[in-house]
């Protein structure tokens, strides 16, 4: 059995970012990029599962498992003292490819055209921040959504 040995060492602090973000590994690098060049956040916690944000909204039908990312999410705030929880939501852009849809909306709301999935993705991130979880946490919650352009390329805009 081979091993590698990081060049990094271990730090022991803990980031107080928190980014709960889709699974789609067609985003990472862009999103990485985001977040370091355009918010200046190099060391986050991470949270990726199918439908990112929209993971702890219920959409209408979703009510267990939105509970149970919102627990997981809870956990992950208190142990870790987050500040800042950045929810990710992604999709085409109004003109984009209908395949960079979000896979997990597209199995939650199967008949929905990309601008009806576009418009749930807004409400589940006014959910979140309505109902705030119900936790009386202490942490900023900001929503966006990752775009992809007509012609490939990838932007984030503020929800």
């Amino acid at each position: 059995m081979s091993s590698y040995l990081s060049r990094s060492p271990w730090n022991d602090e803990r980031p107080r970012v928190l980014i709960v973000a889709c699974s789609d590994g067609r985003l990472q690098t862009n999103l990485d990029e985001f977040l370091e060049h355009d918010l200046g956040i190099k060391n986050y916690d991470r949270l990726y599962t199918p439908g990112g944000g929209g993971a702890l909204a219920t959409s209408g039908l979703e009510h267990t498992r939105a509970e149970h990312h919102r627990r997981e999410c809870r956990f992950l705030i208190e142990a870790h003292r987050v500040e800042d929880l950045y929810l990710v939501f992604h999709g085409p852009s109004v003109d984009g490819p209908e395949i960079a849809l979000c896979a997990d909306y597209r199995r939650k709301l199967t008949r929905a055209t990309p601008l009806e999935i576009r418009r749930q993705q807004e409400l589940d991130a006014e959910e979140v921040l309505r109902a705030g979880f119900g936790w009386g946490l202490d942490v900023r919650i900001h929503p966006y959504r990752c775009e992809v352009t007509a012609d490939g390329r990838v932007q984030f805009a503020r929800l």
